[in-house]
């Protein structure tokens, strides 16, 4: 079934990350696995925020011995990062098991070859490498995922998010939403459906290079518009393109570095109610989740088939 939710407010920063809280928490119903966020912050130019996945759910069972293999992880990864010539600016102290940097990389960095590298780590993922995404996914609702890393904290202009009950994969983090599009920055989606020509669209995008982290059909929805755009393909154009590429029944939300977008399929059997103010825009699959923000009387609509809008931070 799943739940989905996004909001953005325009020209100013606010508290997205305990905004989608409540707005996730309020879909727990919707999906009790995981729940996922793809947070924006403002950009600081030059820099690049990345959240590594260190281990599954399943490793920090194993007792004392976890820790070395984190520590190790953490070490290996660091040397990838200085022999491709990023500093490491600031770095947290692992959250369960994740740990995000703040780095510095040299102009004539590549980063899908450092983020390649990177993945060669035994155990290792990239959840997000970007100039404002971050991406942070957990088992568990939004309050226990929450506090566990600190968002309710969180200030940025905009954000997506998912509750997730599983049926094409496995209760892991890898299978979890969002997605971000491996190595493409700050393009992050969900998405609640089923794509039903999943596989013959991604033999394509990988004739065409890109690579694929898990085997959720979501995923797609995320390499598919991080390719568009590295093509000069708009937003806009992206998700109106997809429409009439994409088969099957699904409802997502795309987020850049400064927009938030959506796309209902055409048969729109998949949920969607939209809120709009001059300086917020708020979404999810059910209207108590955006009440859960806006807890005044308010007006919403249900975007149409084949609908697609975009907004700008």
């Amino acid at each position: 079934m799943c739940g989905i939710a996004g909001l953005i407010h325009k020209g100013k920063s606010s508290a997205v990350g305990s905004e989608m809280t409540a707005m996730l928490q309020a879909l727990k119903h919707r999906g009790p696995d995981s729940t996922g966020y793809a947070v924006y912050g403002t950009p600081t130019k030059g820099d690049y925020i990345m959240r590594l996945k260190l281990a599954e759910a399943e490793d920090m069972e194993k007792g004392r011995g976890v820790h070395k293999m984190i520590e190790d992880r953490i070490t290996a990864v660091e040397e990838v990062l200085a022999e491709h010539g990023a500093v490491i600016k600031s770095k947290d102290a692992p959250r369960e098991y994740s740990l995000r940097y703040v780095l510095t990389i040299a102009g004539d960095g590549n980063l899908g070859e450092m983020a390649e590298h990177i993945e060669e780590t035994e155990g290792v993922e990239i959840l997000s490498m970007g100039n404002g995404l971050e991406l942070i996914k957990d088992l568990g609702d939004a309050s226990v995922v929450s506090e566990a890393y600190g968002l309710n904290d969180f200030q940025g202009t905009h954000a997506i998010g998912h509750t997730r009950m599983a049926t094409e994969s496995d209760v892991d983090i890898k299978s979890a939403h969002p997605y971000w599009a491996f190595p493409y920055n700050d393009v992050s989606v969900v998405h609640n459906g089923q794509i039903t020509n999943y596989w013959i669209m991604r033999r394509e995008m990988e004739r065409k290079g890109h690579r694929f982290m898990s085997n959720c059909d979501s995923e797609l929805l995320a390499v598919y518009t991080a390719h568009n755009l590295a093509n000069g393909v708009s937003l806009e154009d992206s998700l109106r393109r997809s429409i009439q590429e994409i088969d099957g029944v699904f409802t997502y939300l795309v987020a850049t570095r400064d927009q938030l977008g959506m796309a209902k399929d055409t048969m729109a059997a998949k949920p969607l109610v939209l809120y709009e103010s001059d300086d917020l825009i708020a979404m999810a699959s059910e209207e108590v989740a955006i009440r859960a923000i806006l807890p005044h009387e308010i007006d919403t609509t249900d975007p149409y088939d084949e609908e697609v809008r975009v907004w700008q931070a």
